[in-house]
């Protein structure tokens, strides 16, 4: 059995104690975290990628 395998068994049995409100208590948390990586994203995405193309800019003219 392949580890993933069997790991996703481990998780499963650990998450089958948890009833009803617990499964719910992690859904909610789940999408919370989602939802606050996705508005750091678009927050900040535009201003990661201009840093990325400044460093990528001075990195290809650093040979010349």
């Amino acid at each position: 059995m392949s580890k993933l395998k069997k790991l996703l068994i481990s998780l499963w049995s650990k998450l089958g104690g948890c009833k009803g409100q617990g499964l719910v208590e992690y859904a909610l948390l789940l999408v919370l975290i989602t939802m606050v990586v996705f508005a750091m994203l678009v927050a900040f995405g535009q201003r990661v990628n201009n840093t990325y193309e400044i460093v990528n800019s001075s990195v290809q003219g650093a040979g010349m």
